[in-house]
């Protein structure tokens, strides 16, 4: 593959090399459904999609899993707090997700498995790590001892003798259960209330880090290629993943892949604990849905973003760009034939930059830059080079998701597109009225109020277009 991706555990670019040539296994860590998903889960959903669409644009069979996580300690929490049930909570906290997923066009992964329907798997793992002789039984409890972990911290790049233990776990009461204060749970024994399911330990529940241990393995096999998340996850979840799999005999991940945070203003990493958080349902109400993904996803995918105003406005500006040309380029060509080696646009290098590392900013500065090519060779009514460069185009917003026509069928307004279109139409309509009977200051007061609005009107030959600005 000419594919090449960030790899946290070398910190280095390195080729994607799949264990099965042809075949892709990618493990993604999903959401914890205990709230309404916000901007910075959509970011991270996004980053990935483009991975995942873009390895099936090259051909690749792809087995994309991302798991939910639908019972923990938060979840239990919130559900008290609410007073329901906390399946109940995890099921509609789930809907939500899959609502905000699908509001942005990411793909469904081939499968998104639940802690719930995975305790036999889990159990059987905990079982194998304790026979290898790495984690112990202690009232209910099961831990695994980090210090018989070789390599433990090198994802994160942490020595074993400076790491100290949290907070939350000697306030949970934990430390004297164990034998190393470092030491983290596999599985928890029941709590009066709590969920809990039967196990040769006793009744319980799963820690944190042993779920995607074992459903990664049930879905990808032992050694699989691909294994992504967000930055906040490096340490302690992805090491203590790669922890518990080493300790039961699986080579685990290839390559890690870790994306940026969404921070709030300020640069404050965007939580719901942190009461900072733009919700997907409030940022909706903001933008429209491929506005969001496309300023969620402009920025490298390694790279923290902030989301505001200001970011929502340069997307719908950018994007509005892209939607103009794609409206007006098919509306000249017609039945033109198209012969893509008239392009002024290229897609190698397009390609060029997401094989490295998803360059999805120089892929879309191509993009931008075809647009220009694009909109010179519709003012100079070059039809076969402007549907060659249409053409390729629209493949390369395909890829990111973007393109306005197939996958944003309402182009340029969701469901208030045909209304805009014929509002405007009815403005331009009465500008040409104006200026037909020379009333030049009416026709220039109507084209100021557009622009004031963000649609730039276009005197062509053919007449007169409008865009964004």
């Amino acid at each position: 593959m000419s594919l090449r991706l960030y790899d946290t555990r070398t910190r280095a670019v390195r080729p994607v090399e799949p264990v099965r040539p042809g075949r892709i296994g990618v493990y993604v860590c999903g959401p914890t459904v205990q709230a309404a998903p916000h901007v910075g889960h959509l970011r991270s959903a996004v980053a990935l999609d483009v991975l995942h669409r873009w390895l099936l644009e090259r051909g690749e069979q792809v087995t994309f899993v991302r798991n939910v996580t639908d019972v923990d300690d938060k979840i239990i929490h919130d559900a008290a707090h609410n007073d329901e049930p906390w399946w109940a909570l995890s099921a509609r906290m789930t809907r939500a997700f899959d609502r905000a997923y699908d509001a942005v066009q990411v793909l469904p992964p081939t499968t998104d498995p639940r802690v719930t329907g995975h305790l036999p798997q889990i159990i059987a793992l905990i079982g194998q790590i304790i026979e290898r002789g790495h984690a112990y039984a202690s009232s209910g409890d099961v831990y695994l001892a980090v210090r018989t972990v070789p390599d433990y911290g090198a994802l994160s790049n942490q020595a074993l003798d400076a790491l100290q233990v949290s907070e939350k776990t000697v306030a949970h009461g934990h430390t004297g259960e164990k034998r190393d204060p470092l030491d983290f749970a596999l599985w928890k024994a029941a709590k009066e209330g709590e969920p809990s399911w039967p196990s040769p330990w006793g009744p319980g529940r799963p820690g944190w880090h042993i779920e995607c241990s074992a459903m990664a393995v049930e879905y990808l096999g032992e050694d699989f290629d691909i294994h992504a998340g967000g930055l906040d996850l490096v340490f302690p979840h992805h090491e203590n993943e790669i922890a518990q799999s080493t300790c039961a005999g699986h080579p685990f991940a290839r390559l890690w892949l870790h994306h940026g945070l969404v921070t709030a203003a300020g640069g404050e990493k965007m939580s719901k604990s942190l009461g900072n958080s733009t919700t997907v349902e409030q940022a909706l109400q903001r933008v429209r849905p491929q506005v969001l993904r496309y300023g969620l996803g402009a920025a490298h995918y390694r790279s923290s973003i902030e989301w505001s105003e200001q970011v929502a406005a340069e997307a719908e500006a950018a994007y509005g760009r892209i939607e103009t040309f794609v409206r007006n380029a098919r509306e000249a060509i017609g039945d033109t034939p198209v012969d893509e080696a008239l392009s002024k646009v290229s897609w190698d290098e397009f390609a060029a930059a997401l094989d490295d590392d998803l360059g999805v900013p120089q892929a879309l500065a191509t993009i931008h830059s075809g647009v220009r090519a694009g909109n010179a060779l519709l003012a100079a009514r070059e039809l076969p080079a402007l549907a060659a460069t249409l053409s390729v185009l629209r493949r390369m917003l395909r890829v990111l998701a973007l393109d306005p026509v197939e996958q944003w069928p309402a182009s340029g307004g969701g469901e208030l597109s045909g209304v805009v279109d014929a509002l405007v139409a009815l403005a331009v309509e009465a500008r040409a009225e104006a200026r037909g009977r020379k009333d030049w200051s009416q026709a220039d007061a109507i084209r100021d109020r557009l622009t004031g609005s963000g649609i730039v009107l276009e005197d062509t030959a053919d007449g007169v277009r409008w865009r964004l600005s």
